[in-house]
């Protein structure tokens, strides 16, 4: 039984550890893009970064969905 009880703390881990280098790449990608899309059309900063933002929101809610599973999954096994 304890190598189950193991098991199940490696399995959360994996899946938080995931989730936020996910969330870390995407950020990254995220970041680039805007100051692709500032340097090329500086006039839409403003508007380039509102997207972002939203978007950043959206990829954020992944992570935190990831690290919700994780630990549910890790509670109910």
């Amino acid at each position: 039984m304890e190598v189950a009880e193991s098991l199940k703390f490696i399995a959360a881990a994996i899946m938080i550890g995931l989730g936020a280098a996910g969330t870390g790449v995407g950020f990254g990608i995220l970041g680039g893009k805007l100051l692709e899309g500032s340097a090329r059309q500086p006039e839409m900063a403003g508007r380039i970064f509102v997207n972002m933002i939203l978007t950043a929101a959206l990829v954020e809610g992944v992570a935190l969905f990831a690290v919700v599973v994780g630990l549910l999954g890790f509670n109910n096994a």
